[in-house]
């Protein structure tokens, strides 16, 4: 299965794009697996689903698919554009991200979410295992949705906006930590 680098081979546009994603999708997993090691019950999943409600519009931006993003396209291109999410089969591209979006993301990784709930409490080597799913569970989510990205992009032949001039009303992609 090809990966959102993958891809975009041969648009360079759409390589940094995700590049730039990656990094950020790097991070986020990092604070997600440094709060699964925290034996509080719930917190790992109230830091997952926020990670993933920040990350999900920040990438949805870099790649101008974020609802008002959309919604400045001609209506043939939204048209066109909304035939490619469908096609792609998208949960979260184009969307305005709610909670209850975010949980049914994260039941395609649920099983690793349990298990990373029960191996916390094991002390030392249960909060490694915790922070290892933790980490992979939310780059796991944001990978998929990398790929789905990329794939409405080039399904849609849409051009991405640079990455200084995402929207006002998008959230933007932070280089520095």
């Amino acid at each position: 299965m090809p990966t959102a680098l993958d891809l975009a081979k041969g648009n360079a546009a759409l390589t940094t794009a995700v590049l730039d994603c990656r990094k950020l999708l790097h991070r986020r997993s990092l604070v997600s697996a440094a709060a699964s090691t925290v034996p509080v019950p719930g917190l790992d999943w109230a830091v997952d689903a926020a990670m993933l409600s920040k990350l999900v519009p920040q990438i949805n931006a870099r790649f101008g698919l974020t609802p008002a993003q959309i919604q400045r396209l001609g209506p043939r291109k939204r048209e066109h554009l909304q035939k490619a999410i469908n096609g792609v089969g998208s949960l979260l591209v184009g969307k305005t991200i709610t909670r209850e979006l975010i949980l049914r993301a994260a039941q395609v990784v649920g099983v690793r979410l349990t298990a990373k709930q029960a191996a916390k409490y094991v002390p030392l080597a249960g909060q490694a295992v915790a922070a290892v799913v933790g980490y992979s569970a939310v780059r796991y989510l944001g990978e998929q949705h990398l790929k789905e990205c990329v794939q409405v992009v080039l399904d849609a032949r849409l051009a991405l906006p640079p990455p200084q001039a995402a929207p006002a009303d998008a959230p933007r992609l932070r280089t520095g930590s």
